[in-house]
């Protein structure tokens, strides 16, 4: 793939860009910001509609976009205190300030090698290779001098991103009354996605290797890991169970009170909040059950210092962790059944 830097020795880097999906910040901006995640998926009119109701019930307006803003502002202050002079820029798949306007913006100001932070922790193709390819397109719209980027590695196994989760984790077991809380059951959540997608990747194990590491952290060592945000034809095998179906299950085994945690999300965005906090709730409120969410590790100090890590990496030309090559990551379910090579 074009314009990845696969650096064998320390390197000089002019930015970092950070790469997110994207928002709407007012009511007019839900019809298109929805077609625009769409697009191509031939999803009826009737669906788009369905789901801009969840929008307009919170004003409009998705939390991503200014959780975004918050995170770079405290990776900027992260930066400064230790000495890395790198601006950074920041592009969205489906929304303003939109990846190919940023890419154009970057090379105006000439930039040339830049590093890619993505917020999304796992390997898949719509969490990892599809946004590469949607860099490789912003830059091919940019033109010559367009910047060559080198995507930092996946951080799910980072201390800087388990940890905050454990501590939220612990805040909200501390909610349940001390006699039911050795019986709470905990449940922690990530994105549906296609089976067949699923196995061109690490996503599922990723998911597990993080679930079984922040309930250690918190004490607990029985948990299950179920799914959220299912969408796509009925008939496509999706990554189940359920959270809501999951809800119905151990509700019939006699469990008073649960325990969510979104592990596969860096912030509480729509998905959380509908998925969650108003599906989920509701479901367990009609089955008389006690639901306590954790929250995501957002703009955590440890968080925001995993960023600067990851990137000192890169900086310090050290290779360490999991990574994931273009020639390599995360294909697409539609590509091996063309045929084609992982990073053809």
């Amino acid at each position: 793939m074009a314009g990845w830097g696969i650096l064998e020795s320390v390197q000089q880097y002019d930015a970092l860009l950070v790469l997110s999906f994207g928002g709407p910040e007012q009511p007019d901006d839900v019809m298109p910001f929805l077609e625009n995640v769409t697009r191509g998926r031939n999803v009826p009119r009737e669906r788009l509609e369905e789901v801009a109701e969840n929008y307009y019930s919170l004003g409009g307006r998705s939390p991503i976009n200014e959780q975004c803003r918050e995170l770079i502002a405290a990776v900027e202050i992260e930066f400064a205190a230790h000495g890395i002079h790198l601006p950074i820029y920041w592009g969205n798949r489906n929304w303003h300030p939109f990846l190919e306007d940023t890419v154009r913006q970057m090379t105006a100001d000439g930039v040339r090698r830049a590093l890619l932070f993505v917020t999304s922790a796992y390997s898949s193709y719509s969490g990892c290779r599809q946004y590469r390819e949607d860099v490789e397109r912003a830059r091919e719209a940019a033109g010559p001098g367009a910047p060559e980027f080198e995507k930092l590695r996946h951080f799910f196994e980072h201390p800087g991103f388990r940890e905050p989760m454990a501590e939220h984790l612990c805040e909200v077991l501390a909610r349940i009354p001390p006699d039911r809380r050795e019986a709470a059951r905990l449940l922690f959540t990530a994105h549906s996605i296609p089976v067949a997608m699923a196995r061109t990747s690490r996503y599922e194990e990723q998911l597990h290797e993080t679930a079984a590491s922040v309930a250690a952290a918190a004490g607990r060592d029985s948990w299950d890991l179920v799914w959220q945000s299912r969408s796509g034809p009925p008939q496509q095998p999706w990554l189940e169970p359920d959270i809501c179906d999951a809800l119905t299950e151990v509700a019939a085994g006699g469990v008073k009170d649960v325990v969510v945690q979104p592990i596969g999300f860096i912030s509480d965005h729509m998905e959380v909040i509908v998925d969650l906090d108003m599906q989920a709730r509701s479901r367990a409120e009609s089955l008389g059950m006690n639901m306590v969410r954790a929250a995501t590790v957002g703009a955590h100090p440890k968080f925001v210092a995993m960023v600067r890590e990851l990137v000192q990496e890169r900086l310090d030309g050290i290779r360490i962790g999991t990574r994931c090559l273009p020639e390599g990551c995360c294909p697409s379910p539609q590509m091996l059944r063309a045929g084609g090579k992982p990073g053809a």
